[in-house]
């Protein structure tokens, strides 16, 4: 296991670590969390040998390999997949030495280390790797020097998960991922078979992949079995009694309810309100990992609205000057109301929509027409980047509110004090801001006119868990239009109500939820030689055929047999939800006395347990319900149809 005692680390003279001691047992996929600054990442150098420590001490077992993405893949001239085959240095060494080695023994030991190791496999297994992270069999035959930086930093990540070090350290392995990539990524995590530590502000990926949870709060290290639920449903439960935390979770549950219930209303958005039911339980946790300098993120949204739609496309196209078109043959509609995800994999042309759609880019044919009294917001990664250094945000926003007119100090003050920045802070210059920080300030320009339509691009990638789950307040308290790019599951399960998938030079609606994207995404990418462009495709493919003539009063008899049982199995899936959640509630109601915890911690610790389970039985209970529920009303949809 891994063994951290009595661990002390300073930089200058703040201390990030100080006798901490935990202890990570083998196997485990344990999520590393902590406020932004508190040393999560000094604690992976510490742990790789990188940082010395003050005090204390870090062992392993003597054989461990320890791994963690530090920087890019170099750009040279050799293509992705022999970056990542070269990774495997053993496998390297064995293979030049089997062609060299005269003594009998020996090469008996290289053959019999080299099957043990799954050698001959190697090529397959990393082509499976990279593709899983999107890069195509042509693309993985291509040199890294053809490469962006972000692409390069998903061959690094290829080829550490190739080597499958003993202890895998991965801090924020997300951040130059895209949806399809993330969703790849958690997935091949869930199964990684040896010990696993990463820091991450995806709270889907943490539930989804941890085991555990190593907390770094108040420069001590805590270890929590499970998964970040888990976690933060212990901790919530542990101050219960804080009256201002009763009331965080309450304004959750509203923002949530609310939302939900907005669904509800459209009959065509009903099977998406039942799928982020499953989510408001999770909502309503308090996020313990605030930044020190987290504030309500807002959305000012138009106080005049417009008459539907705000914008049409008629077989419309885009593209970058001569060169074909990026899309084509779009023909869509885009109301005041809507709150769509785009899907798809990065370079398929999302953010060149988002472009059309903003008018940063003209149609290249077709026709595209909006309101004439349209405002669109427009928020994208790369403008985090481009704000000025030399600025303050009392300076940015001056700047911004002069373009409608005269305003006075008091003003501006107001204002950026009403994003976060009051007092010293609206002064501080941009350079010194937090990634947070920045997309606030951003975001807040970005909706400063109150636009009726806001496109964001990328907006969870400098927040923290807090920021993230007060964009989703914000997007949803918003009462525009919303067109979202993200590879935050969490974000668009919470907010999008539509799914719009990008790609081969398309932009179509999907048929189905984050679910139904997910398990087609993994099922595509698990299959040699697939390509990730063909999604939408290989989901027409396996339609089946509607039957025609005598085959349609055969098949309509086959369903309505089949309908019984499936509302039987969806009935008796509901009691047993209801049966876990009286039991659930009831251990609630033990957990809720904070002074269980001092009066008998061993007890405490054991209906946590138990309580924990339940939740883990609940979930999946629930998943049941909604797949069987779901496969109900298709059938009885279906076989309306046949006897139509």
């Amino acid at each position: 296991m891994l063994q951290i005692n009595d661990l002390t680390y300073r930089i200058g003279e703040r201390v990030l670590l100080e006798n901490a001691t935990a202890g990570v047992p083998e196997g485990k996929h344990v999520g590393v969390v902590g406020r932004n600054g508190a040393g999560k990442s000094t604690l992976f150098g510490l742990i790789n040998g990188a940082l010395p420590p003050d005090a204390g001490s870090i062992s392993v077992p003597k054989n461990w390999r320890i791994g963690g993405v530090e920087q890019e893949a170099p750009a040279t001239d050799k293509s992705l997949l022999e970056t990542v085959l070269e990774a495997d240095k053993e496998r390297l060494e064995l293979l030049a030495e089997a062609e060299t080695a005269t003594d009998p023994h020996r090469i008996a030991e290289v053959h019999t280390r080299l099957a043990d190791i799954d050698a001959h496999s190697a090529p397959a297994r990393a082509a499976a790797i990279l593709a899983g992270l999107g890069f195509d069999e042509e693309n993985q035959a291509r040199p890294t020097r053809d490469f962006s930086g972000g692409w390069r930093m998903r061959v690094a990540l290829a080829a550490l998960l190739f080597t499958t070090p003993d202890l895998l350290l991965l801090d924020e392995p997300t951040n130059y991922l895209d949806l399809e990539g993330t969703i790849w990524l958690v997935d091949y995590l869930r199964k990684y078979p040896r010990t696993l530590l990463i820091v991450s502000h995806d709270r889907d990926l943490l539930d989804q992949v941890a085991s555990g949870i190593l907390h770094l709060e108040h420069r001590r290290l805590s270890y929590y079995p499970g998964n970040f639920e888990r976690f933060q449903r212990l901790k919530s439960e542990q101050a219960a009694h804080d009256l201002a935390l009763r009331k965080k979770l309450d304004d959750k549950r509203k923002h949530m309810t609310a939302f939900v219930e907005r669904f509800r209303a459209k009959a065509s958005k009903a099977r998406q309100a039942q799928s982020r039911l499953k989510a408001l339980s999770k909502l309503d946790l308090p996020t313990v990992l605030a930044d020190e300098h987290s504030a309500r993120i807002s959305l000012q949204g138009p106080e005049d609205l417009l008459p539907p739609p705000i914008i049409t496309m008629e077989n419309a196209a885009v593209g970058y000057g001569d060169n074909p078109p990026v899309l084509d043959r779009l023909t869509l509609r885009i109301d005041q109301d809507d709150r769509i995800a785009l899907l798809g994999a990065n370079g398929n042309g999302k953010s060149t929509f988002a472009k059309l759609v903003t008018a940063r880019l003209k149609q290249a044919n077709g026709t595209l027409r909006r309101s004439p009294r349209l405002r669109i917001g427009y928020f994208a990664q790369h403008q985090v980047d481009e704000l000025a250094d030399g600025l303050t945000p009392y300076q940015n926003m001056r700047q911004r509110m002069e373009k409608f007119g005269e305003v006075t100090d008091a003003q501006v003050r107001a204002r950026v004090g009403a994003i976060g920045f009051s007092g010293q802070r609206a002064d501080v210059k941009v350079a010194d801001l937090s990634g947070g920080e920045k997309a606030r300030l951003l975001l807040a320009i970005a909706t400063f006119d109150k636009p009726h339509m806001l496109v964001l691009d990328e907006p969870t990638n400098h927040l923290d868990m807090e920021g993230r789950d007060q964009l989703v307040n914000a997007i949803n308290e918003y009462s525009g239009a919303v067109i979202l790019i993200s590879h935050d599951q969490h974000l668009i399960d919470s907010c999008a109500d539509r799914l719009w998938l990008v790609h081969d030079g398309r932009v179509q609606s999907f048929d189905g939820d984050m679910d139904d994207y997910r398990r087609l995404l993994l099922s595509q990418r698990g299959r040699p030689g697939s390509k990730s462009s063909s999604l939408a495709d290989d989901k027409a493919a396996r339609a089946p055929d509607m039957p025609r003539g005598k085959d349609v009063r055969k098949a309509t008899a086959q369903q309505r047999a089949g309908i019984a049982p499936l509302k039987k199995k969806a009935d008796d899936a509901e009691l047993k939800i209801i049966e876990l959640e009286e039991k659930i509630a009831k251990m609630d109601a033990v957990l809720a006395d904070g002074s269980l915890f001092e009066r008998d911690p061993k007890k405490a610790d054991l209906i946590s347990r138990a309580r924990g389970e339940l939740g883990s039985q609940l979930e999946k209970a629930e998943d049941a319900w909604m797949t069987l529920t779901h496969k109900y009303e298709s059938a009885v949809k279906e076989l309306e149809k046949n006897e139509a």
